[in-house]
């Protein structure tokens, strides 16, 4: 099908129009727009066609009009321009009156269309052109391949194309130095590299082609999206305090002034694609965003044009490591500003760069971020929200929608704290699950039996959990800037004294999801993946404010060695990383160890609240189980004080014989009785591989000397 005219009617033909000069009124009916550009330059390009072919068809002895008998379809295509020309043009002068009149029309739109942008001369667009009209009708790549006999390509070649399109300038017959720029800008791409060049088919890649039509999609690839101005929001409505609102506000006067590189540093959940679409639509220009991890060789050439036709500015987002460097692409003839993304680890290599970094919101900032992410949704405790929930306002934004929806599954209007909370830990899950192990978190501080020195360390974590954010504005001058918001606790004891029952206690007094690191999935034999995977889960457990538990630290934790080995040095070096990792550390972070002796000197002085854990005295033994058993129980209270008081077992221990006899019981089809209790007991001195420390007395006191014997077999077990 021909192309047709991009209005819904095409004009009635001028009334009187002179060849010379060009008036610039031709196509005043046509709108300001990139589809009525393309067209424009389509139909100068394809008028050019039909001037080269009726040479051709002269140069061989041939009536001229036997080019349009032969491909009939082109006479469509002039019947249409024919609506605008005037009728007394010849063919030549013709061509000067599409490229005069197209240049008239371009002139007079109040902004830049993608073809003017590129500022490509008349020849180079024409170039671009006739090798993109294959794209819009099928037929011109039956004429090609017929200008191209006996070669089957169905594109123009390097060559067809060097003598189609118009050259102002004597470049002695070459086609190559005609092409060669166009290549190098990626407008145009060569289908493939295998026999003489001049025979390389082209082509305009389809991503560029659509932005010439004006009609580029929001997914470009994987590796693209594009984001109209008109999607951004005001500088003045982004949510940050004023020294940071004022900062960028400046930003916009240096990006026009020459400053090209930008970049900016945030934490996950902070939305630096927000500031940077705002930046943008200062500017009057979209975002081109772009993952670097997923472009292709090919895609790096279709950048600078890509971000040049849109009128976009390219942002790149990197999610960096430690240590590590990223080079940014390089945009070779794109002349404006670029903005990368990056966290707080890792760098750019690269010169001239302009670094702004997105604090974290405080709760007053997280109010209007909640107030913004609600809109007219009414809430229950908008307070509430803000306190409890130390999150970006890209978090909260995803947040709040998904609160919204729960309450209206409920039935509810008004969102509540509950509400946030169930969408806060969909949330964790999606961020979190491939790195950490969610625990459940259960009970208050009643549930947990232990020392009165060990409960009131927990009683101070707790308090310093809740009034981290505040803690800070209290502090006198010569703390600086002060510890933050981050909390830092080491529990030690051995194994089963509570430690893990402790964590999960915590986190649900302080309403946060707890997350535990499995030190298999972060500790790798390779230099630095160590660091890596520690960065990637302590970043993103900080950026959505949950409690991280670090099981069994001593493996990350221990002390330092003596350097005897390349093994030595590295252990160093991750030893170095989490130190200086934990000192900056935002979030919540409980680490357990069995070895606290183990633990290197300088965790120990990084830790906010040490806790220690030491095994249960007989009147706690005696609480814990009565905590654990069934209430129902008919254990005696006598053999509830003889066990307590003669097996010295964990508090864990504990709870997994009550856990045996409550089995027993119900085996039985009964209520939990002394037996019960006594055969669980044993049972968990067999798994311990020791002798029930009760059997003695129990011989002592046996009828018989029969009765005795098999009571020690037991007692072995």
């Amino acid at each position: 099908m021909p192309t047709t005219d991009p209005t819904t009617s095409s004009p009635p033909p001028p009334a009187e129009l002179s060849p010379s000069p060009p008036t610039g009124e031709a196509f005043a009916a046509l709108p300001h727009s990139p589809q009525s550009a393309f067209v424009l330059s389509l139909y100068s390009a394809i008028f050019h066609l039909l001037v080269h072919l009726r040479q051709l068809v002269a140069e061989a002895g041939e009536e001229a009009e036997d080019s349009l008998a032969h491909h009939p379809f082109l006479a469509e295509y002039l019947a249409e321009m024919s609506h605008w020309m005037p009728d007394d043009l010849t063919w030549e002068e013709g061509q000067r009156w599409w490229r005069d009149e197209v240049a008239l029309w371009e002139a007079a739109c109040e902004e830049q269309l993608p073809l003017t942008r590129l500022g490509l001369s008349f020849d180079q667009r024409c170039a671009v052109m006739l090798t993109g009209l294959v794209e819009e009708d099928s037929r011109f790549g039956s004429l090609f391949q017929e200008l191209q006999a006996p070669l089957p390509h169905r594109r123009p070649t390097i060559e067809v194309l060097g003598s189609l399109a118009p050259q102002d300038q004597d470049l002695g017959s070459d086609p190559w130095g005609f092409c060669q720029p166009l290549l190098s800008s990626g407008l145009l791409v060569t289908l493939g590299d295998q026999g003489p060049r001049s025979e390389w088919p082209l082509q305009v890649p389809a991503l560029l082609w659509d932005a010439m039509r004006g009609s580029s999609p929001a997914t470009l690839a994987p590796w693209g999206q594009l984001q109209s101005a008109v999607e951004a929001l005001p500088l003045e409505q982004l949510i940050f305090d004023p020294l940071v609102l004022t900062r960028l506000k400046r930003l916009p006067r240096l990006l026009l002034d020459g400053q090209r590189n930008l970049v900016l540093r945030a934490a996950p959940g902070i939305d630096g694609l927000e500031v940077s679409a705002a930046l943008a639509g200062a500017l009057g220009r979209g975002l081109l965003r772009i993952d670097p991890r997923r472009l292709g060789e090919s895609d790096h050439a279709l950048l600078a044009p890509l971000a040049t036709l849109t009128g976009c500015i390219p942002v790149f987002s990197f999610d960096l490591g430690p240590g590590e460097t990223a080079t940014p692409p390089r945009l070779a003839g794109y002349d404006g500003p670029r903005i990368c993304l990056l966290g707080s680890e890792g760098g750019l290599d690269d010169d001239g760069t302009l670094t702004l970094e997105l604090p974290t919101p405080g709760p007053d900032l997280r109010r209007q971020h909640w107030q913004r992410a609600l809109g007219r949704r009414p809430v229950e405790d908008l307070p509430t929200l803000a306190a409890s929930f130390c999150l970006g306002g890209g978090f909260i934004q995803r947040i709040a929608d998904t609160a919204a929806g729960h309450a209206q599954l409920d039935g509810r209007t008004a969102v509540s704290p509950e509400d946030a909370r169930r969408a806060a830990r969909e949330l964790n899950r999606q961020l979190l699950d491939n790195l950490a192990t969610e625990l459940p978190t259960e009970g208050s501080w009643d549930r947990l039996i232990c020392t009165r020195a060990t409960h009131q360390r927990l009683t101070d974590l707790e308090r310093r959990c809740r009034l981290r954010e505040r803690l800070e504005g209290e502090l006198g001058a010569a703390f600086g800037h002060g510890p933050g918001r981050g909390v830092r606790a080491l529990f030690t004891g051995t194994s089963g004294t509570g430690k893990t029952l402790a964590v999960k206690i915590l986190a649900a007094e302080l309403g946060m999801d707890l997350y535990r690191v499995d030190l298999a999935s972060v500790i790798n034999k390779y230099i630095g993946e160590t660091e890596k995977n520690l960065h990637r889960v302590l970043s993103r457990a900080e950026a959505l404010d949950v409690v991280l538990l670090l099981d069994e630290g001593d493996a990350l934790l221990a002390g330092r060695t003596e350097v005897k080995s390349a093994n030595d040095r590295y252990a160093n070096l991750e030893t170095d990383f989490l130190l200086q990792r934990l000192e900056s550390y935002q979030g919540i972070l409980v680490v357990t160890t069995n070895l606290g002796e183990n633990i290197d000197a300088a965790f120990q002085r990084r830790m906010d609240v040490v806790v220690p854990f030491v095994p249960p005295e007989a009147g706690e033994r005696a609480a814990i189980l009565d905590l654990h058993l069934p209430p129902e129980h008919q254990v005696a209270p006598a053999t509830l004080e003889r066990l307590a008081a003669g097996c010295r077992l964990s508090g864990g221990q504990l709870r997994n014989a009550a856990l045996s006899a409550t089995l027993l019981a119900l085996d039985e089809g009964s209520a939990v009785g002394d037996d019960h209790l006594d055969r669980a007991f044993r049972g968990e001195y067999r798994k311990a591989g020791a002798s029930f420390p009760l059997a003695n007395s129990e011989q002592a006191t046996a009828p018989n000397s029969g009765d005795a014997f098999a009571a020690a077999l037991e007692g072995l077990g």
